[in-house]
């Protein structure tokens, strides 16, 4: 079942579903609009071959930057944090799409899927399209639908980016 926005504010007000910072205006009809946060994570152009099983530091890899507003060249990929930290109940999960007028103008980000029990930031990947795109703090810029589950999760998710705040690097493996 995917949450309706009557649905969204009685978990957000029974504080089920936690969202903060909130804003009224990003909850819309069936989820919530998320908003670009104040840093991005910029890949260097290297010759290095990257080995998630071997390399346990890819830092090297990016450039982070913080700011107010950031110029996404053509074709550029990047990781960029939203404002909101999401804590989601062990009965939710959620889907992260990109809003329609930045897909209109070439704009993508791979499906995201969002575990019941998650908590933190988003960071989203996105591969900018054919124009040069400014992106500010606080555009909403993506959407999440949440969907409800049949039964609460057994193992709720408290991986790798469990409490991520701001842009966070891949984070290697630890097994191959």
């Amino acid at each position: 079942m995917i949450l309706s926005d009557f649905d969204l504010r009685a978990y957000i007000e029974s504080g089920r579903l936690k969202v903060k910072p909130l804003s009224k205006d990003i909850i819309r009809e069936n989820g919530l609009d998320l908003r670009v946060g104040d840093q991005i994570a910029r890949f260097r152009r290297m010759k290095a071959v990257v080995d998630v099983h071997q390399t346990t530091n890819l830092s090297c890899f990016f450039k982070i930057e913080k700011g107010e507003e950031f110029i996404l060249e053509p074709y550029e990929h990047v990781l960029i944090s939203t404002i909101e930290y999401l804590e989601l109940p062990n009965d939710l999960m959620g889907f992260v799409q990109l809003r329609s007028t930045f897909a209109r103008l070439g704009v993508i980000i791979p499906p995201t899927i969002v575990d019941a029990g998650f908590k933190g930031q988003l960071t989203l990947e996105v591969k900018n399209g054919p124009l040069p795109l400014k992106l500010r703090r606080g555009q909403r810029f993506a959407h999440i639908i949440f969907a409800k589950l049949l039964n609460p999760v057994e193992k709720p998710y408290r991986g790798k980016y469990f409490g991520q705040r701001g842009v966070t690097l891949p984070i290697p493996d630890s097994s191959p």
